[in-house]
Order: C-alpha cells, then structure tokens, then sequence
C-alpha cells in the first residue's frame, strides 16, 4: 500500500527511514552494501534470524520495541550480501514494521485494522484479540506458571519485547476471514462483491502482481517473493501439484499455513495447532498431503470434459 500510495520504494535503503541502520560490510575488501526494503521483504538482507529474548530482556527490559530496533539497526549481525541468499528472518519484517510506523505515524496494527482488516469487513482477524475474538482462540504452549498462553501471541519477541504489535507475527484471524484475504488477492486486490467499488480495495492490481512476482534483481536460489514464498526451501507447503510459479504460501510457527494458487484460483487455509500443550509437534507433512489432495481435486476445463465424457469441442476454457 505504501508504494501503492508512492510514499516508498522497493529500493529504498533502510537507512532513509530508520538512521543508523548499518549496511553489510564485505569482509575481503571492506566494500558496503546498503539493505533495501526489497531485500527485507524478500528475506535475503541477510539478518540473523532471530535474537536472545532472555538476555534482551535482562540488558534493557521488557515492552522495549524501540530498543529493539537500535540492536537490530546497529548490532545483529549481516550474514552475506543482500540479494544474494535466502535466510528467514523474523527481524526484517520488524524492521519492515518500524519503516511503515516512522512514514505512517501509526502503530502497524492500527494501521493494519484501518487499511486492510476493515476495509475487507473482517470480523476476527486483529492484533491483541478482545471481546468475542479472545474467546474464539486457541491455547498455544503451556508456560512456567502451568497455564497455556491464551489470546497472547506466542512468538516470544512479538510477546515479550513488542506487546502484540510486532511485524514478524501477531495477528489472530479464523478461516472465514483469511477466505477473504485470499479472495481479494486473487481478484487483483479488491474483495469481490455484488456492488464493486474501491472501498473494499487493499492493493492496486499492479502492486498484487509485483507482490506475488520473485523479483529479477535477486539470486534464484533466494525463492521468495514479497512477503510470501514461491520458490525457497520453505515452500514445500504447496505440495507437488500446484504451480511452480503461480503459487505463493506462508506458513506460522504455532502450525497455520495458506497457499494461494493464481492459476487455478484455488486457496488452501490450514489453522492446524502444534503446540499445545508443548511445542513439539509437527505438521510439515500433512500440509504438503492436503495441498496435493486439494490440487489434484480441482475440475480443470480439460478435466471437466474428461470426466463428464463431453466432445471437446463442446466446452471453451472459459466455459
């Protein structure tokens, strides 16, 4: 929406809008490579993945979101040159939320409710779940004290350090609503309805195809498109049937997982749950199994004569 609205850009350095912000140094010849929005949104700036909650806590508190950025602006470590690698990191889309509050002057879930949740009428998607929705959700890992964290984002970042407004997670929604999400995305970035109008639109149809597009400027290897996977190690969540190229996924650490394929139109939204009561589960599999059963599924124009014995000349692709 921010490049929609022409407030940034891709390219942009994330040093113009969080000062301080190092850049990766080339440990042969000293050279500097400044990180770019596209290089956090693609997770190949580079960041470590992740940082000592316990010891952050210990060192400045909790509730620090601001100290947080200093130490990922000035000390958590540049693994390789931006672009060239991929490397999931919570802490870019941190970064990522701190650009949109610094251009913006709202919080990112205030801005995310306003500009996106609302606007596409969702009734139990938000950051910090209250009222009708905290009753709605589900336990996640049983903590120290014996009871399961309730309502309370479970990234210990997201919890502890950012209070529930934090860019690398989050956000509690059910299936209902994240239907929606899928269904504005896949016809171009408005939420399709009787009575079409803008209101209802989060993206331009150009910034949804540059969204779901692995950018030329990056190494192959990275996979990753504008905050959603293509193509990367972790995109075995699509299975073996959905598109190569077509087809964007993310998954959650607690067990969800959505594919979207824009070829066949096609969403699968998984709100598995494993790790309750301890995190030791897995669901990488049975992601990957019901992708492939859902895709193998779809009537194709092709399929539909096949099966209904239609002449094939009968039916047009549009039919």
């Amino acid at each position: 929406q921010l490049i929609d609205n022409g407030e940034v850009r891709l390219t942009d350095n994330v040093s113009r809008y969080i000062p301080g912000f190092k850049p990766w140094v080339d440990p042969q010849s000293g050279d500097t490579v400044d990180i770019t929005i596209r290089d956090l949104m693609t997770h190949s700036s580079g960041l470590a993945p992740y940082i000592d909650v316990q010891s952050f806590v210990q060192k400045y508190g909790p509730s620090q979101p601001d100290s947080l950025m200093s130490v990922i602006a000035r000390d958590v470590k540049r693994n390789f040159r931006p672009g060239t690698k991929f490397l999931y990191s919570c802490l870019n889309f941190i970064t990522l939320q701190h650009i949109l509050e610094n251009v913006t002057g709202m919080k990112l879930c205030d801005y995310a409710q306003k500009n996106v949740f609302d606007r596409l009428g969702l009734k139990h998607t938000c950051y910090n779940p209250s009222g009708e929705t905290l009753t709605l959700c589900a336990p996640t890992a049983v903590q120290a004290d014996g009871k399961p964290l309730l309502g309370k984002v479970h990234d210990p970042i997201a919890r502890i350090i950012n209070n529930g407004n934090s860019g690398n997670a989050g956000v509690f929604s059910n299936a209902e609503d994240l239907s929606k999400i899928a269904m504005a995305l896949m016809n171009g970035g408005i939420f399709p309805s009787i009575f079409p109008n803008n209101s209802n639109r989060i993206l331009s149809e150009a910034a949804v195809k540059t969204m779901i597009t692995v950018p030329l400027e990056n190494d192959p290897s990275v996979g990753r498109a504008l905050g959603w996977d293509v193509s990367s190690e972790h995109s075995g969540v699509k299975g073996d049937l959905f598109s190569r190229t077509q087809a964007i996924c993310h998954t959650g650490y607690t067990g969800p997982s959505i594919v979207i394929d824009f070829e066949t139109h096609t969403a699968v939204i998984l709100l598995c749950h494993r790790v309750h009561p301890r995190d030791e589960g897995s669901v990488g599999r049975l992601r990957a199994t019901v992708a492939n059963i859902v895709a193998g599924s779809i009537l194709t124009p092709s399929r539909f004569k096949e099966v209904n014995g239609v002449n094939s000349n009968y039916l047009s692709d549009k039919d």
